[in-house]
This record gives C-alpha cells, sequence and structure tokens, in this order.
C-alpha cells in the first residue's frame, strides 16, 4: 500500500528516533577497522548488481569468483523501479527475489553491504526511480510529502528482506547504506540543510523501522563529511566516500587523467570522520560507454592492471580498511533497465567480465593485492603518513607514502612507492631508507639498485609478521603466507620481470638454502640473512629453517590461489584471521578447498590441461580430488603434490540462422489505413507535474501517461486544410522529439515515410521540419510518430534531471497558401489530435516475471509474441488461446499458418517500417561445462582483419556499410540486446544460461526496425557464439528461470 503521512508527522518521527546507539555487538568498530565476532576484519569488496544478472542460479559462480580474489565482501544495490514498476505492488520473488543472492553469499562466505537507495544512480534508468514516481509534483529525494510517501511500500518491504539476511539474524548482510551520493543539493552553499538532513534521516528510520539494526554507512562522493558521525540529524555510523580518479575517457584508454588523483585523504578524513575507518564506498573498478563509443573493452583498458597497480595501492596508502570496487561484476542492461548513456551491456570493464570470464589481467592483479591485505593483519591498525616526493632516501621524481605500526601494537611498517607522476611510463632506479626493529637500513644492502618501471606502484614492508617469523624487509610485495604443517611456513613473494629484489630474515630462524631455481644471492650481516635476487620467469624457493620462500615474476603469482578452509560456527566460509587456508598453484580457477580424512576436496575450473601443485595444507593430505574426482598425484622435488588435469573440450551443436525456419509478421501495422487506433491512451492532459513546462495543448510528454520504456509511438490525427485551385499551400510540421542519447525515431504520413532520425551518442532529442507533400483538401490524415526509449537519465540530488521527458516536446503544424505572384498568406495553425502508446498497459505492465521494463509499443510487443509459446508457436496439442502458465519445455511446436516464412538474414525487410522475426532451437550442453554464449551481430564484419584499419574505418565496418536500422534481440521472451547498426559500439551480446536454455528448446525473437527507404536485413550476420569453453566444477542452472509462457493478451491493441 501507499502511506499518505502528513509531513511534520513523519518528519517529526525521524527526529524524535533520531539514533547513533549500536543496537548490535556482531559488527562494531573503532576507528581503524570493523570488526565482525571479535576479530579485526579487513572488509575487501566488490559491486554486484543480482537485477543485472537475472539467472540467480549464477549468482553462487560470480561469488566464488570473488571469493577466489581474497575478498570478503560483496556491496549491492537493490532496483525500486523494477519491484514496484506498478505503484502499491512490489514484487519481490522469481528473479527479482533476493533469497538466492543471500543464501549464495553464504555459501561462497561473502559479507554483504546492502545499498536499497531508494535512488542508487549505478547508471540505471532514472536512478532506479521508478517511471510512476517520476510524475508527482514533488521534488525527488526531498522532504516534500508525495515523493516521502512514494517511497513507504518499497522501503518497508526491502527494508524487511534485508533485515531477515542481517548477520544477526545468521545472514550475510554486514552493512546497510541509505541513499545514495546523497552530497549537494541546489542553491545550498553550506550542505546538507535542515531539510536535507531531516530527509536522511527519513530514509534511514524507514530501515530502522523495517528491522535494519548492522551499521548505517554512507557514501560523499563529494568527500566533504556529510552525514559523518556526529553531525547531528541524518548522521551515519560510519562514513565512507566514492572515488574514480581515472574518470570516463574510455576512447583514449593510455591517457590518465591527473585531476583527480588523490594525495592527502589521509588529512580528510581525520578532518571529517576520526572515530571511524577510513571507508571507501565506491572505487573505480571500470568504466562506462555510451552509443557510438568504443567499447567496454577499452574501459578495461582505461582501469587496467596497470591503473590497479598505481590507484588502489594509492588508496590503501591512506590506510583504507572498508574498501569496495565499483563494479567487479557488471552484468547486462537487459529489458530497458539502464539510462540512456549507456547500451546493453553493462561489461563496465571490470575484473569480471559480463559472462563471468576471468581473463582479464586485472583480474589477478587484484587478487594479488587483496590475498596480501588479508594476510597483513598489521594494516588493520596501521597508522597512515603523508606521502612525500624525495623522501626515504629515493630520488624526487620517486613518492613514498608511509603507514606506521609503530606504537599501535605491531612494528609493521609499510612503505607505498609510486613514481611521483603517476602517469610516469620511465623507469626509475632507487634506493629506500628504513627503519627496522634491527636499525635503520638501506635498501638494497648487497648492491645495485630498486627499480620503479612505469606504471607502477609497491608496498615494501619492514617487520611483517609470516605466523610468527619476523621478515626484517621486504622490497619484493607479498602475495600471502600460510601456516603449514606443524611450525612450517610459506611465504610468497613476487615482482616485475628483470627487477631486482632483497628481503633479510633473523639469523636465528635458519641457514639459507635454494631448494628449486638458482641465482639467488646471501649474505648474513650482523644478526640477519640479507636474500636477493633478480626477479626472473623461473621459480625460485628458498627454504630457511621451518619456512619455505617462493620467489615469483607477477605474472606466474597470477596462476597462485589462496583458499580458506570452512570453520566452525559462526565464521563458516567468512573470511577470519583466525582460519585455516590451503594455497594451490595452476588451474583457470579454484573456488574451494576443504579438507576431511587427509583428503583434499578443491572445486574449481580449467580451460586446458592443466598441473596442478599444493603448495602449502595446515595437515597432511594423502589424497586430491578435483571436482569430486580422485586424481593421480606425484610429488615434486622439493615435496609438494602434483596432479595433471587433462581438457579435452566438449563438442556443441549450434543454430544456423542463416538456414533455420524464420517467422514474419509486420510490427508496424500502424501505417494500414484499416488500422483501428481507439484503445490507445488519448493524449489529453492539459498540464502536467513535470518542470518542463509544457509548449503544447494538451501534454505529449510519455510519463505522464505512465509509458516509462522500451520505445514509444504517437499517432495524430488531422483534416487537410480546404483550398481551391490556382492556390497553392504548404503544409509544414515542425516537431521536437526526445528519447535521450542514441536515440532515433522515423515520421509518416499515412504509410508514408516522412523522414528517420538515426541517432546520435551526443544528441537526445532532435527536432524536424518537414514540409508535407500535397495533401488533399479537407481529408483525414495521421501521422504515426516511433520513437525509440533510451531510458532516463541520472541525477545529482534536487535537479529532477530524471523527469527530464521523452515523447514530443513540442510541435507546430500549420499551413499557408499562396496563389500566383501573390504574398504567402500568414500560416494557419492545424489541429492534431493525438493518441499514444507505449508497452501494453503501461505501469499495469504484464509480464511480472520478466519486469516492468522488458517491453515497448511494439505491435508484436504489446501482443506478447517475443515470449515462448506464443503464435506462430503454439505448444502442441494446445489452441492458441490457452492459458498455460508453466515453463518453456521441450515439448514439440507447431507454426500457424497466418504468419509469412522470412529470414531475416537474407531477407529482411525491403521497406522502411518494423519486421518482427521468430525462430527456434534446440542447445544442448553437457553437465559439467561452462559455456558462456552471445549472439553476435555482424559477424562476417567483426571477424574481418582490422589490423590495418583506423579507429573510423572498423567503426564503418562494423556497422555494416552504415546502413541505419536497429534491432531488439528476445530470448524466451528477455529483451538481452539492443543493437544499432549505425551507431554501435556493440555486437556481441552475451546471456547467460538460465535465461538461453542449454539443455532444451529456446525461443528468439528480432525486432528488425528499418529506418531508410530501401529497409534492411541482417547482411553482416547473426550467430549464437560460445565466448569461452571451460570444464567447471561448478553446478550450473539445469533449467531456465521460472517465468511463464504466453497466454493471449485481452485486449491488445
Amino acid at each position: 500500500m501507499i502511506y499518505s503521512l502528513k509531513v511534520g508527522s513523519i518528519i517529526n518521527a525521524q527526529i524524535k528516533a533520531h539514533r547513533r546507539d549500536i543496537l548490535q555487538d556482531i559488527v562494531t568498530w573503532d576507528e581503524h577497522s570493523l570488526f565482525v565476532h571479535g576479530e579485526r576484519v579487513m572488509i575487501y569488496s566488490g559491486e554486484v548488481h543480482p537485477f543485472r544478472l537475472p539467472s540467480p542460479g549464477l549468482w553462487l559462480d560470480v561469488f566464488q569468483k570473488i571469493k577466489a580474489m581474497g575478498f570478503s565482501g560483496v556491496s549491492f544495490y537493490t532496483y525500486w523501479g523494477l519491484l514496484e514498476g506498478n505503484p502499491g505492488h512490489v514484487i519481490t520473488d522469481g528473479i527479482f527475489s533476493l533469497d538466492e543472492f543471500f543464501n549464495a553469499a553464504r555459501e561462497a562466505g561473502i559479507y554483504l553491504i546492502a545499498r536499497p537507495g531508494p535512488y542508487i544512480n549505478a547508471e540505471t534508468a532514472a536512478g532506479g526511480i521508478p517511471g510512476w514516481v517520476l510524475k508527482i509534483k514533488g521534488v525527488i529525494r526531498s522532504t516534500d510529502q508525495d515523493y516521502l510517501n512514494a517511497t513507504q511500500n518499497y522501503a518497508s518491504t526491502i527494508g524487511k528482506i534485508i533485515a531477515k539476511a542481517q548477520i544477526t539474524n545468521g545472514g550475510p548482510v554486514i552493512m546497510v547504506q541509505p541513499e545514495n551520493e546523497y552530497a549537494s543539493w541546489p542553491g545550498v552553499t553550506d550542505f546538507p540543510s535542515e531539510m536535507n538532513k531531516e530527509y536522511m534521516q527519513f530514509v534511514e528510520q524507514q530501515l530502522l523501522d523495517a528491522g535494519i539494526v548492522v551499521p548505517f554507512v554512507v557514501n560523499d562522493n563529494l568527500n566533504l563529511g556529510s552525514f559523518a558521525p556526529g553531525t547531528g540529524v541524518g548522521e551515519t555510523d560510519i562514513y565512507g566516500i566514492d572515488a574514480y580518479p581515472m574518470r570516463y575517457d574510455c576512447g583514449n584508454p593510455y591517457i590518465w587523467p591527473t585531476y583527480r588523483f588523490p594525495k592527502t585523504w589521509e588529512l580528510s578524513h581525520q578532518n571529517n570522520s576520526p572515530t571511524t575507518p577510513f571507508t571507501i564506498g565506491e572505487f573505480q573498478g571500470g568504466g562506462g560507454d555510451g552509443w557510438g563509443g568504443v567499447g567496454e573493452d577499452r574501459c578495461a583498458i582505461l582501469t587496467n592492471n596497470d591503473a590497479i597497480k598505481v590507484q588502489y595501492k594509492n588508496a590503501y596508502s591512506f590506510g583504507v580498511k572498508v574498501f569496495n570496487v565499483y563494479m567487479i561484476y557488471g552484468g547486462t542492461n537487459w529489458g530497458n533497465l539502464g539510462y540512456h548513456g549507456g547500451y546493453t551491456s553493462y561489461d563496465y570493464g571490470a575484473s569480471i567480465t559480463e559472462d563471468r570470464q576471468i581473463w582479464r589481467e586485472k583480474y589477478h592483479e587484484m587478487k594479488l593485492e587483496a590475498n596480501f591485505l588479508k594476510a597483513s593483519p598489521a594494516y588493520l591498525t596501521a597508522i597512515a603518513g603523508h606521502g612525500e616526493n624525495g623522501t626515504y632516501g629515493v630520488p624526487a621524481d620517486i613518492a613514498v607514502t608511509p603507514l606506521f605500526g609503530s606504537g599501535n601494537g605491531t612494528q609493521t611498517n609499510f612503505y607505498v612507492v609510486r613514481h611521483a607522476d603517476f602517469t610516469s611510463t620511465s623507469r626509475t632506479s632507487y634506493k629506500l631508507n628504513v627503519k627496522t626493529s634491527h636499525g635503520n637500513i638501506t635498501i638494497p644492502q648487497l648492491g645495485g639498485l630498486l627499480a620503479m618501471n612505469g606504471r607502477d606502484s609497491k608496498i615494501h614492508v619492514t617487520d611483517f609478521d609470516v605466523g610468527g617469523i619476523n621478515m626484517i624487509y621486504s622490497s619484493a610485495e607479498i602475495f600471502t603466507w600460510t601456516k603449514g604443517i606443524g611450525s612450517r611456513r610459506v611465504l610468497i613473494l613476487y615482482g616485475g620481470e628483470g627487477e631486482l629484489n632483497e628481503a633479510a630474515f633473523p639469523a636465528f630462524v635458519g641457514n639459507p638454502e635454494t631448494i628449486e631455481g638458482s641465482g639467488i644471492l646471501y649474505r648474513r650481516i650482523g644478526e640477519t640473512w640479507v636474500l636477493q635476487w633478480q626477479v626472473t620467469s623461473t621459480r625460485r624457493i628458498v627454504q630457511i629453517g621451518a619456512l619455505k620462500v617462493y620467489l615469483l615474476w607477477r605474472n606466474e603469482a597470477y596462476n597462485y590461489w589462496s583458499l580458506e578452509l570452512p570453520a566452525p560456527a559462526p565464521i563458516w566460509n567468512y573470511t577470519s584471521p583466525s582460519k585455516s587456508s590451503v594455497i594451490v598453484n595452476g588451474g583457470y580457477l579454484i573456488r574451494t578447498a576443504n579438507i576431511q580424512n587427509k583428503q583434499l576436496h578443491l572445486t574449481g575450473d580449467i580451460n586446458s590441461t592443466t598441473t596442478l601443485e599444493i603448495i602449502s595444507t595446515p595437515t597432511e593430505i594423502t589424497t586430491l580430488l578435483f571436482n569430486n574426482e580422485p586424481l593421480h598425484t606425484t610429488k615434486s622435488r622439493t615435496g609438494n603434490l602434483l596432479a595433471t588435469i587433462s581438457f579435452h573440450p566438449t563438442e556443441i551443436t549450434l543454430p544456423d540462422f542463416s538456414t533455420l525456419p524464420w517467422y514474419y509478421i509486420d510490427s508496424l501495422p500502424e501505417l494500414s489505413p484499416t488500422y483501428n487506433d481507439t484503445l490507445w491512451t488519448p493524449a489529453n492532459h492539459t498540464s502536467t507535474n513535470n518542470p518542463l513546462n509544457l509548449t503544447t495543448p494538451t501534454s505529449l510528454y510519455a510519463s505522464d501517461y505512465g509509458y516509462h520504456t522500451g520505445s514509444l509511438i504517437y499517432r495524430g490525427h488531422f483534416t487537410s486544410p480546404p483550398h481551391l485551385p490556382p492556390t497553392n499551400t504548404t503544409t509544414t510540421l515542425n516537431i521536437t522529439l526526445i528519447g535521450g542519447a542514441g536515440f532515433a525515431h522515423s515520421i509518416y504520413l499515412n504509410h508514408t515515410l516522412l523522414t528517420s532520425w538515426p541517432g546520435s551518442g551526443s544528441n537526445q532529442s532532435q527536432t524536424s521540419v518537414i514540409t508535407l507533400p500535397s495533401l488533399a483538401p479537407s481529408t483525414p490524415y495521421t501521422f504515426t510518430i516511433l520513437i525509440d526509449h533510451m531510458g532516463q537519465d541520472e541525477e545529482a540530488p534536487g535537479t529532477d534531471a530524471i523527469k527530464y521527458p521523452r515523447g514530443i516536446l513540442t510541435y507546430s503544424f500549420s499551413s499557408s497558401s499562396s496563389s500566383g505572384n501573390t504574398t504567402t498568406s500568414p500560416s494557419t495553425p492545424i489541429p492534431i489530435t493525438w493518441v499514444l502508446t507505449g508497452n501494453l498497459g503501461g505501469e499495469q505492465y504484464h509480464d511480472l516475471a520478466r519486469g516492468p521494463r522488458n517491453e515497448g509499443a511494439l505491435f508484436a510487443e504489446r501482443q506478447g509474441w517475443h515470449i515462448p509459446g506464443s503464435p506462430p508457436f503454439i505448444p502442441s496439442p494446445s489452441p492458441p488461446q490457452s492459458s498455460s502458465s508453466s515453463h518453456t519445455t521441450n515439448s514439440t511446436t507447431t507454426p500457424s499458418t497466418s504468419w509469412t516464412l522470412r529470414n531475416p538474414l537474407t531477407s529482411g525487410i525491403p521497406t522502411p517500417g518494423v519486421g518482427f522475426f521468430k525462430t527456434q532451437f534446440e542447445l544442448h550442453v553437457p553437465d559439467g561445462w561452462d559455456v558462456p554464449m552471445g549472439f553476435v551481430f555482424n559477424a562476417s564484419a567483426t571477424a574481418t582483419a582490422t589490423a590495418n584499419k583506423t579507429t573510423s574505418e572498423k567503426r564503418t565496418m562494423k556497422r555494416g556499410g552504415g546502413s541505419n536500422y536497429r534491432v531488439q534481440l528476445f530470448v524466451n521472451g528477455f529483451q538481452f540486446g539492443k543493437y544499432v547498426n549505425n551507431l554501435g559500439p556493440q555486437t556481441n551480446f552475451p546471456v547467460p544460461q538460465g535465461i538461453l536454455n542449454y539443455n532444451g528448446l529456446n525461443t528468439v525473437a528480432l525486432t528488425i526496425w528499418a529506418l531508410d527507404l530501401s529497409g534492411a536485413r541482417l547482411s553482416g550476420g547473426f550467430e549464437l557464439r560460445p565466448n569461452a569453453t571451460i570444464k567447471s566444477g561448478y553446478q550450473f542452472p539445469s533449467d531456465v528461470v521460472a517465468a511463464p509462457q504466453w497466454t493471449e493478451r485481452l485486449r491488445a491493441y
């Protein structure tokens, strides 16, 4: 229900409920870090949005890949606009249920930070606000009564769902973030004002009322201390900031921006929130791309492994103890859920690709860094010093930022070193002066120089505890260490190829001995043993008493996995400094480890023949199992267990869309002279709540009539003016249409195309001035206007930018006449009566399982023919009007006779308009295989060699010679692609298992919108392409997600 409270009573309730008392004792904190169950824990998390992967059976797969990186948490948004598309009806079942998300987090051992908004930004349409809320008079994200009332149902429902999943109830949720980047307001110079504070308190009270007891965290994107503890009304428990220092110029990914590089965050944190751990709620993990852009892979280059090394270690240098990467897995803007500035892919250039692969080098760089911090409990209480250039003995073009442990319960110091010009690609040699428990030391001691190679950063340590053994210093970086059997310890160090490194250990630990490799220099200096080596691609192992030290090349370290073993309740699979771990070398991915009865059980994935090497276990093992299969093992010369796993790619039969039977029907029948639009919505509102004032007789803003997504169609009826020869009459339509960045439109007079706008990545609106062809006098005519709705914008608080209309902004329509040589007469306005449609039902949308944004205005969409079981394929023996709600099955289907056979690749549509094409095929992917697949448009063009082509030439080639057309891709009823041939850049559209049926029948439908007079066809090809073939121990979903088959839609027009 929607509550109707008075503003005064709402706000008064918040003020009297003002609270900062800790409501539970499981998650606590001090100025250094969080405690969970009494233990200090580094919260190293990544952003994952469950709504961008609508296949719940894959959530655990993503969580396990994140956990394998050494992360301890995941942050997630919930999307109000998907859950309450119909006001008063919050949908929380099917793909919108969070139950499996929470269960997957529990199983993987991932703590969760919940971010329910109500505004979330996140490159979502309207920042996650439902379309119906955009119609209210009040300002979004303010204390205006109609906005506060609108949030109540969602906040109460989602708040209770999150509350049940809190750690206090045995769930994974440890923090909750109210609102999102609420850090400014138009005209407010001293933010927050009292209104802003009251609004923030209101949002917090909604969550408290729903049962939230874990800490509240804020994400201030301006780093001004807003809503930090102690600031009064609206304050949170833990203050955090957001930062995107690499910005978003994916077109120039090797040119690093300098204006957002932080250098004094330790000072701003002490000023803003000295009593809470330094928290970064969002730190840039990728970047977004837009229509006509360069592609998400270029965003991955902008934020590649070099950027991770430099930017992330710089963040660590300020002592960050809660660190969330946005995004770690991006996913897909399926079903029109994204904002207008992005396309279907939300890959984001993240460490885990849109189709869940982990081949990007940044994944493994993050794994090295996260594991280091997890293995460094001293970091959790280290105090950040101030970074300066040319200190600690380094030259002026090197910067050093220290973190000190002395006097804070530990001796360990951390020195974060980089180029002073962090964008530098130079090689710079240096020495480092450090203070240790064995006195002041200059590293290296045995001659030579350390090196900073280009865009790199290193963390050198002193007096680092390796399970009771003090490593006096190391210039090489630490991946991890672990306790082995008895007193044994294993330490893994790494560096860049060709770099000189040095480490020192107390002499009493033992005499160093090389047990694998060569080229290590040893020297005893006083009571220490100093080791020096030059990093090569060949591994070296040194034994020092009970300590085994692995000296690796960075890229070899990428193949190592540190896996926590399960622990008793309440820790279970969650990160804890008290847990034992296993280190494994090899495999595309090692997901989990467990030891039972001297058997080491590993689960994981391989993509080639692989040798697994067990580097360390806490107890003796005699048997090794991989994905429940016992392996034949041998022992290496250094005593490690070895096993080889063979890889033989599976064979999968894929459909050939050029030969499959496709069924076609016209999806723009509105152009027919007999089409009847009496069931359409009359555009008869003479006023609007929209901040943009009307310039037309009635509102033509689609949102005013409940249409918020997909596409829009307007029909304008008019009667031509009377005129008699020899009068010459000119009739002109001047019209401005808006659909968001990249939008297109086509304008027809009756069945004749007047003009099309193919779209531009930089234009949200477009004005056409059209002189109509000669009209018969006093004759009825109809304009039909098709507009692509690309999604609403995002906004800064208080701007109401998300309300900016879609549809027809303004128009004028008039005629003027002249006779012979006489002067043209004044223009005479011609009235137009408008009707419009979007998705069938608008806010009262039909397909609850696939959500409120999945469908648009096209005829076939309104009929629901993109859904399995619809014409022309009717599950046998059911008649066409069957109301079966069963899920997609493998039943035999029979085409009806009302459709025609036509192939979109070879025939397409010969004239402008919209064609709807539909086919079916089966897949049979064997169990135990992860084969992420994508539907590829223009496949023949994108497969062409492009090495010698310019960027412009490549883009033109991908666009199939510049033909202006757009395609929507529906897979088993879900819209999983919007392909824009003339803009791009996306051509490969991944569809996850569970949406795509890997073991049975699939229904694929395409809408092809031809904007040119010559029509359109998929001349560059269309295919289903495996993006990888991986042998996996993961249990993938065996069926498609719960979504009903088609039933006939009454009153569908």
